[in-house]
């Protein structure tokens, strides 16, 4: 019998979260998509492993029994995956790094050219992803490391270090009658309609509307975009405005889009993040290292 790693891991967080909500916002998935895979590992294992109520997800017997065994299955095919994409990349002398729109902005560039110092002859291969994986393909051993924008889902099953901090901006379009401001107060955007990360994105996506720094107003969501190009689409055709990092003014500078500073806005961090299979990884530990060397004075 053969069942999906992506099914049993849908369990496994299910399992440990006991609802759908909680799990559907870990997982990045929608709630509908999150049950139809339940749904087919029941189907597959021909037997019930949850029993639903109001309350949650209730494990029956034969769910406790997975739910006993799984994590150690997952374990260890996580471990032979990282182990062969590892032995791979050594042997191409390629560190795969995952990063999200301008990763660490300037320092990027000497972060590369430190490690090139160090080791002679590896080549970083730098993978952008999309805003709807917040991890930039690390929680799917996809890269070796990555830098992100802290915190992101998951967080706390991998190693992380802050380097930076920056204020978040706001990016409006052009003939937004507050574009014609120097700085723009937070309260003043509150009623704005947003362009957005994915729903199913989670903690992400509230961490760039600022939910819980608007005194309990709701959001409105005008356009829901994962690309930087579409992103600043929504925003020039007139959707919504968005906060952004302010390297973003640098990085993403487009006719029709203006940034500007934000009062009232807490700021944003930026990190390096690895997981703790890779603490035993010269080239990981050494990538880690060329980051800290190049981090802000207050990064942690």
């Amino acid at each position: 019998m053969d069942i999906d790693t992506r099914l049993l891991r849908t369990f496994v967080t299910v399992a440990e979260e006991g609802t759908l909500t909680r799990a559907a916002q870990r997982l990045f998935v929608s709630q509908p998509a999150l049950t139809k895979q339940i749904k087919q590992l029941e189907t597959v294992l021909r037997t019930t492993l949850f029993e639903r109520s109001r309350e949650g997800m209730t494990l029956t017997a034969p769910g406790r029994e997975l739910a006993r065994e799984a994590p150690a299955v997952l374990a260890a095919w996580d471990r032979a995956l990282r182990q062969t994409k590892s032995t791979a990349d050594r042997a191409r002398r390629v560190l795969r790094v995952g990063f999200l729109a301008s990763a660490a902005n300037e320092a990027t560039p000497a972060i590369i050219a430190d490690l090139g110092r160090r080791r002679p002859g590896w080549r970083v291969e730098m993978r952008q992803a999309s805003w709807s994986d917040p991890t930039a393909g690390l929680a799917q051993a996809e890269v070796d490391a990555a830098l992100l924008r802290l915190p992101f889902p998951g967080q706390d099953a991998f190693r992380t270090r802050e380097l930076l901090t920056e204020p978040r901006w706001v990016a409006l379009p052009a003939a937004h009658p507050l574009a014609g401001r120097e700085r723009i107060a937070f309260a003043d955007l509150w009623d704005e309609p947003f362009v957005a990360a994915p729903a199913a994105t989670g903690v992400w996506r509230e961490l760039w509307l600022a939910s819980d720094e608007r005194a309990g107003r709701p959001v409105r969501i005008g356009a829901v975009t994962d690309q930087p190009d579409d992103w600043l689409s929504a925003i020039a055709n007139g959707y919504g405005v968005a906060l952004a990092p302010a390297s973003a003014a640098r990085f993403y500078a487009r006719p029709g889009v203006v940034y500007r500073p934000v009062d009232g806005v807490s700021p944003t961090r930026v990190g390096v993040a690895w997981s703790p299979a890779a603490d035993a990884d010269p080239v990981v530990q050494d990538f880690v290292r060329c980051c800290l060397a190049h981090r802000e004075p207050s990064g942690a």
